[in-house]
């Protein structure tokens, strides 16, 4: 008993750490989707609206929802009852017919009550995304890691500032000529919406990209300095430690480019005069406000906001490029990371000291 709460205890300290696959003989029914049951039953049972139609009056829509109910939970007992569980009794173990179920029977209910094909198909593709998700979530426990990674959040933030300081000088030179530039604020004022939205994704994504690619180097890295003798790390295990590694260097972009963004937001609050920006973009979106500050009318505008979200974005990409391709801030990084991750990895090897 005590040999078993030992290892109990181990693996709870991996999911703490946002580490579960350091767990052995983990696997995705018993440890993941069974772990998920609960939401994947409410969200099961959810789709009975499934049935319903806008335009069907309310009573139809409420009897046509109950209907939807009564199949769901009857395909949900004969699955159970073939399974030899009890009619209503929710599973101890999600397997591939638990999955398959989750995925087709809620899709079923538009064609019986409506004939759409076209929803069939819809609730298909989006309840495999959400187990898709909650593979990668608990699976990969990317919520111990965020968690994880907040922890460490000021001392990064603090590590982050003083990598920052050193680049700034050349970075906030060629960011405000930018900044001041007729044709930035043309650029971001006058493309759609969303466009604006693509192309800030895309410029921080382009960071992500760079994160990925070099995590392998760096997980080798770290298991090189930290795992020592033990049993070498598995190709799941080293994509977690991997994964953990990116959540952590996102935090820190996330939090330069947010304090980038807001820094131009009160730059241009004050030394770009509402006629100027209106001047330069050709309109201040689709919406302003005046604000007075010392005496003096200023404007927060949606271009403002736009231009100074392109900046952040901008800066974010160049800080997480610094921190992947210069020595010294990646040391200093890992350096970090390695003494956050000792404890784990000693851990495990008494974990699989224990097991043996």
């Amino acid at each position: 008993m005590a040999h078993s709460a030992d290892l109990a205890d181990y693996e709870r300290r991996f999911r703490r750490s946002g580490l579960p696959l350091f767990i052995e003989d983990y696997t995705a029914s018993e440890d993941i989707f069974t772990r998920a049951a609960p939401w994947l039953a409410l969200v099961f049972l959810g789709e009975m609206l499934g049935a319903t139609e806008l335009e069907w009056p309310f009573l139809l829509n409420v009897a046509a929802a109950l209907g939807g109910l009564a199949i769901l939970v009857a395909a949900f007992g004969a699955l159970n009852r073939i399974r030899g569980r009890r009619f209503l009794e929710l599973p101890r173990e999600v397997g591939r017919p638990e999955l398959a179920a989750f995925v087709l029977v809620p899709a079923l209910l538009p064609v019986i009550f409506s004939g759409q094909w076209r929803q069939f198909f819809g609730i298909i593709i989006g309840n495999s995304v959400f187990l898709l998700l909650v593979y990668l979530v608990v699976g990969y426990g990317l919520i111990a890691t965020v968690l994880w990674a907040l922890s460490r959040m000021a001392d990064e933030l603090a590590a982050s500032l003083g990598r920052l300081v050193r680049t700034l000088p050349l970075l906030l030179i060629f960011s405000l000529v930018l900044f001041v530039n007729a044709e930035m604020w043309q650029m971001f004022g006058n493309m759609p919406r969303a466009f604006a939205l693509v192309v800030m994704g895309f410029l921080l994504g382009l960071g992500l990209v760079f994160f990925a690619v070099r995590a392998p180097g760096l997980v080798r890295q770290l298991e090189s300095d930290l795992n020592g003798d033990s049993r070498p790390l598995t190709r799941r295990q080293r994509i977690n430690v991997g994964l953990t590694l990116v959540v952590s260097q996102i935090l820190q972009v996330s939090v330069v480019s947010a304090g980038v963004g807001a820094f131009f937001v009160a730059f241009g609050l004050f030394a770009v005069t509402p006629e100027v920006g209106e001047a330069w973009a050709g309109t201040t979106g689709s919406w302003s406000q005046t604000i007075s500050l010392f005496g003096h009318e200023t404007l927060l505008s949606e271009t403002l906001l736009r231009v100074a979200g392109g900046m952040a974005a901008f800066t974010g990409l160049y800080y997480a490029i610094s921190i992947l391709t210069d020595s010294t801030y990646r040391d200093e990084f890992m350096a970090g990371v390695t003494t956050e991750m000792r404890g784990v990895f000693e851990a495990r090897t008494q974990y699989l000291a224990l097991r043996d």
